[in-house]
This record gives structure tokens, sequence and C-alpha cells, in this order.
């Protein structure tokens, strides 16, 4: 399977071209530490019609973490492509930590799903950032294709799940007020 991804990433590597090679490491910026969707979260928990939609990708995010960053990456432990095929020249930073799941898209798809699980339309131009965000995963060749493919599952099952957590607590928390 590993020799099939990697194929794959090299293969997008043909498509490497001097504007690519600058707006692919912006993209995944973006996602670095899912810093985009944790700005997004506290601007909607700071503008009250939008605070429950906030409070949705706050719970879809934590999901995250706890999943994808504490519990998956270090349980499978997979090495990144670019260990694998050394000969590949980075143009970001080597990333330290394991391969699997993608946790930037991960987290991207996890915002989107809440997003979309909480009736905002905002979902749609956070999936067309979300997809350039996974996309720039393999083009930057720091994971292979089956990561960002979990990554976008386990996101999008998270940020479901973050929609229910949000609406659980909120109802707990409506009866204990009572």
């Amino acid at each position: 399977m590993t020799a099939i991804e990697l194929s794959i990433l090299d293969w997008i590597q043909t498509a490497r071209c001097g504007f690519l090679d600058a707006v692919m490491p912006v993209v995944t910026a973006l996602g670095d530490s899912g810093i985009i969707w944790i700005l997004l979260t506290l601007v909607l928990l700071c503008i009250p019609r939008y605070r429950r939609t906030g409070m949705c990708l706050a719970c879809a995010l934590v999901l995250d973490v706890v999943c994808c960053n504490l519990m998956l990456k270090p349980l499978v432990a997979r090495v990144r492509p670019f260990d694998a095929n050394p000969v590949v020249e980075l143009i970001v930073g080597r990333p330290t930590d394991w391969s699997f799941p993608s946790g930037h898209t991960a987290a991207s798809f996890a915002s989107t799903a809440a997003l979309y699980a909480s009736g905002e339309r905002l979902w749609i131009p956070a999936a067309v950032l979300s997809v350039l965000i996974a996309f720039s995963r393999l083009y930057l060749y720091v994971h292979y294709p089956t990561d960002v493919i979990a990554g976008l599952i386990l996101g999008t099952v998270l940020g479901v799940l973050g929609r229910k957590l949000f609406l659980f607590l909120e109802r707990k928390a409506g009866r204990r007020a009572s």
C-alpha cells in the first residue's frame, strides 16, 4: 500500500510549479495547530447570534485533538512519506509528529461538519478551505493519501459528534439551571 501511495504523491509532485510552491505552504499554514479553525471559533463565540455555533466548533475541535492527536497518531505511529522517500525535497519544515491521520485535514473537516450540522452556510467556504488544506498536505509530501482520507472521515464524524456533544451539554446545563 505504501508503494502505491508514494507513487500517487510522486505523481502530484509532477504538478509542482512556482505558483503552487508559493501558495501551498500558506494554505497549509492556515491549518497549523488548527489555528484558522480556532480563530473562527473564537470569533463565533464573541458574536451572540453565533455563540452556539462557536460552542459546536469548540466541542468538535476538542474531540478532534483527543481522538486524532492524543490517541490515533501515537497509536498508529506511521512515519511520514518524506521519511519513506528521502529524495523528495520539502518546501516546508519537517513535521515532527506521526503521519496518520492528517491532523490538518481532521481539524478542517471537523470544523466544516460542525458548521454544516449547525445549519450555518459558512460551511461552504469552510469546505473549500478544508479541501485546499487537505490537498496541500499531499502536495507538500507530508502525508500519505490514506492519512488525508482518514482525516477527512474522522473529522467529519467528529464534527457531527461535536454538535451532538454540545446539544447534550446544553440540555444538561438547562436541567441543572431549572
